[in-house]
């Protein structure tokens, strides 16, 4: 009997980073593309340049906090997995999207995370490897291998492609097939059995 489930799995992207000149999105673009030659998955972007959440937490946050949390929340909830494209600031990862993780909790569980990172010489890995012990705090599962653009600006020509695409390819596509094991897996195991989180 064949248990898997052959639905596309609802992949989220968020995009950390909010500030004024930022590079993300042009990261972005080339990974939502690489996404988009697959048919495992769908992708939603979740750009928090467009979400403001603030700092402090509230069990019961008033109408404000709620229309921003309303932007994000349903995508999250129904995501099977997520890759968090993210710059490293000051070695380590933006405020909004600790903002974002904090003001969730059962979204993220029993859930994988990839990562796409870029930066200076670090290429974001600082950054990537404190989201994992944020991420195992939600319950959610991080995949081991990683795409790292470092000194990021100089890796894309004027077009948003990278100069040598080779690299960030391989490394694209191993992530994703990592990601869609265990979204698979993942989901697969909850239709069966609840996570007891």
């Amino acid at each position: 009997m064949d248990l898997t489930n052959s639905t596309p799995l609802k992949l989220a992207l968020i995009v950390a980073s909010n500030r004024e000149g930022r590079f993300g999105p042009v990261v972005a673009d080339w990974f939502t593309a690489r996404t988009a030659e697959r048919d495992d998955f769908t992708t939603d972007v979740v750009d928090l340049v467009e979400v403001d959440l603030p700092t402090a937490l509230s069990h019961s946050p008033g109408p404000a906090v709620r229309a921003e949390l309303d932007k994000v929340s349903p995508v999250l909830a129904g995501a099977d997995a997520f890759v968090v494209l993210t710059p490293e600031y000051n070695h380590s990862f933006p405020a909004s999207l600790k903002s974002l993780i904090d003001w969730h909790y059962g979204e993220w569980q029993a859930k994988p995370v990839g990562f796409v990172s870029y930066g200076g010489i670090s290429g974001g890995l600082r950054a990537v490897e404190q989201l994992r012990q944020v991420y195992a705090e939600m319950h959610a599962v991080t995949v081991r291998d990683t795409v790292s653009f470092h000194q990021a600006h100089g890796r894309f020509d004027e077009d948003g492609n990278p100069t040598d695409p080779t690299g960030p390819d391989a490394a694209a596509k191993t992530m994703l097939d990592q990601l869609a094991w265990w979204a698979h897996a993942l989901r697969d195991a909850k239709s069966v059995r609840p996570y007891a989180g």
